[in-house]
Formats: C-alpha cells, sequence, structure tokens
C-alpha cells in the first residue's frame, strides 16, 4: 500500500517557502489511517489536535531566500505579537540554530519537533537547510525533524531529504490550474531567469505534484497546506483536495488568506477579502470528504516557538542563548521522563470510552451547535477578556469534534474590569468588545474561566449564552456537559430554531 505524504507547516507566507505553521487534526480524524502512521503522526503537536495541547514545536529561521513571490507575502514586515508565516525577528546561521534549539529543547522539555519553514523557502537555500538538519540529528536525536516548503525546488531534494530522516514535509499547495496559479504567484525563480504569469505558475504545479509523488513513493509522510482566497481559489480548492489524496497526501490544511494593509501584501494593498469563518468552515467541510482536514492550524511565525498558540520566542533570543549554559545530554533525561508521562497520559486518555449521544438524553436527531472556549493547554482556562483566540468546537449527536480558531484582540483592562477597554477608538465604528463578539458570530455558547458583566450582557444581545460554570474542565468534556444541559431544554430540535450555524 503506498503510503500517504504529510506536511507539517503552514503556507509559504512570503516568497512560497514560509510555509511555518502549527496544525493538527482531531484524534478521530486520524482514525482512517494504518496503523504505522498513524503512531508516527498523533503524538505530533502540529497534526494531532489532541497532542498539540501537550506537546510544543519550533521553527528555526535559517532559510531567508526564496524562489517564488506570492501575493499574499511580505517577510519585511514583523511585529512580536502577531502569528504570520514568514514573519521572524531575526535570521539565524546553522551554528545559531543549533545552539538555540538545543537550549529551548533543555529549557521546554516537552519541544518534540524541529522544523524549517523561512522566513523564505527552505529548499532554496539547500545548503543552510541540510547542515541544520545533518547537525542536529547527531546532537538531538530525540528531536522530530520537519521541513515546509513550496515544492519549486523540491524533486532534487527528495533524496537528501530522506537522507537525513526527515519523515514529515509540508508542501504549500494552492491550485492545480496555471490561470489560478497565475493570479495567486506573479512569478518563480526558474533555471537561474524569472517566469511570469501562467507559465511560471505551471511550472511550479509540475514541481508541486512531481514532488509529492516522489515523497509518497519514498513513504515520506506529507501534508498539504493551501490558503483560502476567496474568490480566487475558494472554489479550486475542492479539486485540489482530491488531487493531492490521490498522490497520497494524508492530511490537508486549508488555511484562512492574511490580508491586512499594514502588512504591505499585494493582497492588503488591493484589498483582497480574507475569507469569513463560515467560509473556511464551509470549504473545509467539503474538501472533507475528500481527505482527513486539519482544523487548528496557527498559521505561526517561522521562528515560532512553544505549545502553539503560546509563542515564547522572546525568551529565547540569540543574545539570551549566547549566555546560556546547556548541558544536553543531561537534558535528554529529563526530557525522556516528561514525554513518558505525556504519553502515558495522552494514551489513558485515548482509552476512554465515550458515551453516546443517546446515553446522555440527547436526540438522534438534535441539530448541531457551535461552541466558542477560551482553553488553553485543554481545559477552559481563560478569561473572557484575556482571550487572544476562541477554539471552535461542534457539539452534535455524532460527538464533539474541533472546528477551528478564531482570533481576536486583547480588551481586558483587568480581572474585574473587562468592559474597561470597551471603548471605540477616535473615529471607530465600533469598540473592540463589539469587534471581538462579531468575530464570534455563528456560535451559540461562550465557555470561558470568567466573564465580565458588559461583555456578559453584549454576548447575550448577539445571541451568544456565556458561561463560565467549567472553568478548568477539559475542553471536550465542558461543552458536551452544556450540549446536553441545552438538549434538556428542548432547544435542539431541528425546528426549534432556524438560525444559521455558521
Amino acid at each position: 500500500m503506498e503510503l500517504p505524504v504529510i506536511s507539517n507547516s503552514a503556507p509559504a507566507a512570503e516568497g512560497g517557502g514560509c510555509a511555518s505553521s502549527g496544525c493538527g487534526t482531531a484524534p478521530d480524524a486520524l482514525g482512517h489511517l494504518p496503523d504505522h502512521i498513524r503512531a508516527k503522526v498523533q503524538d505530533h503537536p502540529c497534526y494531532s489536535e489532541e497532542a498539540h495541547h501537550y506537546f510544543a514545536r519550533m521553527h528555526v529561521a535559517v532559510a531567508p531566500a526564496c524562489n517564488i513571490q506570492c501575493n499574499y507575502c511580505n517577510r519585511k514586515y514583523d511585529c512580536s505579537n502577531e502569528s504570520r508565516p514568514g514573519v521572524v525577528s531575526e535570521v539565524l546561521t546553522p551554528k545559531q540554530a543549533i545552539n538555540k534549539v538545543l537550549a529551548v529543547a533543555a529549557e521546554i522539555p516537552q519541544m518534540t519537533v524541529l522544523g524549517i519553514a523561512g522566513p523564505g523557502d527552505p529548499l532554496a537555500n539547500p545548503a543552510r537547510t541540510f547542515e541544520t538538519f545533518e547537525e542536529l540529528s547527531a546532537r538531538a536525536p530525540d528531536i522530530k525533524l520537519c521541513v515546509s516548503t513550496n515544492g519549486l525546488n523540491l524533486p532534487m531534494y527528495v533524496d537528501r531529504i530522506a537522507q537525513h530522516n526527515i519523515d514529515h514535509v509540508t508542501i504549500t499547495i494552492n491550485c492545480v490550474d496555471p490561470e489560478v496559479g497565475a493570479k495567486i504567484y506573479p512569478w518563480i525563480f526558474w533555471e537561474n531567469k524569472r517566469i511570469f504569469g501562467v507559465e511560471g505558475a505551471r511550472i511550479l504545479i509540475e514541481q508541486q505534484q512531481l514532488g509529492l509523488q516522489m515523497l509518497t513513493d519514498r513513504g515520506i509522510l506529507v501534508k498539504v497546506n493551501s490558503v483560502l482566497i476567496p474568490g480566487v481559489n475558494d472554489q479550486h480548492l475542492k479539486e485540489v483536495s482530491k488531487i493531492v489524496k490521490a498522490k497520497g497526501a494524508f492530511l490537508h490544511n486549508v488555511m484562512p488568506l492574511i490580508a491586512e494593509p499594514e502588512h504591505g501584501t499585494y493582497y492588503g494593498i488591493m484589498e483582497q477579502p480574507e475569507p469569513t469563518p463560515e467560509q473556511l468552515q464551509d470549504l473545509q467541510d467539503a474538501c472533507a470528504g475528500d481527505m482527513a482536514m486539519m482544523r487548528h492550524c496557527r498559521q505561526c511565525r517561522a521562528d515560532a516557538v512553544g505549545l502553539l498558540g503560546e509563542d515564547r520566542g522572546d525568551e529565547f533570543t540569540m543574545d539570551k542563548i549566547d549566555v546560556m549554559e546547556v548541558d544536553y545530554e543531561a537534558a535528554m533525561v529529563r526530557r525522556k521522563l516528561v514525554h513518558d508521562e505525556i504519553i502515558e497520559k495522552l494514551d489513558a486518555k485515548r482509552g476512554i470510552v465515550k458515551p453516546k449521544a443517546e446515553e446522555l438524553g440527547i436526540p438522534a436527531d438534535a441539530r448541531p451547535v457551535l461552541m466558542a472556549v477560551a482553553g488553553k493547554n485543554g481545559v477552559v482556562a481563560e478569561h473572557f477578556g484575556h482571550a487572544k483566540e476562541f477554539l471552535i468546537y461542534e457539539a452534535s449527536p455524532e460527538g464533539v469534534r474541533f472546528m477551528s480558531h478564531r482570533k481576536t484582540e486583547l480588551y481586558c483592562g483587568g480581572m474585574d474590569a473587562c468592559g474597561d477597554g470597551d471603548v471605540a477608538e477616535a473615529g471607530a465604528t465600533e469598540s473592540l468588545l463589539d469587534r471581538n463578539i462579531r468575530v464570534l458570530e455563528g456560535c451559540e455558547v461562550v465557555l470561558c474561566s470568567k466573564v465580565g458583566f458588559e461583555p456578559w450582557a453584549k454576548l447575550e444581545a448577539a445571541g451568544i449564552a456565556p458561561n463560565g460554570e467549567h472553568a478548568m474542565e477539559p475542553i471536550e468534556e465542558a461543552v458536551l456537559a452544556v450540549y446536553k444541559e441545552i438538549a434538556a431544554t428542548g432547544k435542539l430540535s431541528p425546528a426549534a430554531e432556524d438560525r444559521k450555524v455558521a
């Protein structure tokens, strides 16, 4: 049987290589995989929705050059508070990268995965990329190695990828039609010259598909990332999903276009619309019929460090690394103990038999409900006003499944003053709180550890029920408990409400 190809990064943010993203799938999304493949990914924080609460990853920015230009990318803009592929605060030499990885792994023992994903394309910087991998393989054999690429140079480096035991690769594939590709990629750099438009897109697509097939033939796991661009490839991505699955990709990560004007990208300047949460979910659901879909991607920076959603990169800048004393051999002992404890916990959790909906008094024909969760480390742990993102879960008679995450803006002025930041900025038509509530459109419940009086009232006015009764409980258990409470009121009948669930 042909092994699937896996990729573990976000879209090539700028010139195509910045595919650094933390992503994953819910445990049931991996259930269709053969045992030997599932074993490789079920504890990988970038692939498993379950494992990403426990294991950490990091990216090292050793690949500055890129060989394609994407209309959604600009690596020159860097804000330490943003999460966007291709963004870095400092480009590292291979030696610096190795020192950083060893220091982070010693300090964060749950860090298990090292990826190179930018800020350009790793395979447009082969010497720097493979020097880093070779040294890390020797000095930190307990760390899994991953690479993310736009795929243009992939076929010529598949053998070296296999040689360095890199068994997880991510390819950013946004189209399989050159006419669509010409709207995304202005040019590629191929055989020492720049090639524009449809011809450039055709060469890129051919190389991506060839590289994908070559990886699959060697049993290397490949994940495919795609950027959803409304009006450009939104309908086309369903065809992409079918084709990459046929070639062996085991996971597809469709992520939303980031086109903020301040980033200086072509799409941002031209006011290209970003997809709404509803558009993203609809397309993910449409593609899910063809292959497993990733839904918790954070579109990470190319120098991200730590758990997904909790970037600790500021703690490990090179000026701080240079004065640290690291005994990695000693650290490996501690790392193994931590890893064993986490795996034991995950194995125990996976052995839990979840009750069926009918056993909980939920009608078999009950409609699904979307809930937003201010979560952290797998539990309902965040104050509503302190959440920078909400995890979106769907509860239905089939159970609870993770759908996506939606970013919000921090507005709370203090633990007991969640409304203090609720003041419209000069010239603005709505407050931060209003904008955050609008982001949660389609959700019927928001679960958090605490909610202030003013946001509570505004949430209710927007038709979203705030709930702080399940603080510090595991997210899925809390969502299921609330769903059961709603079922008890009789409000889950398909005919009871005609509201649209995003």
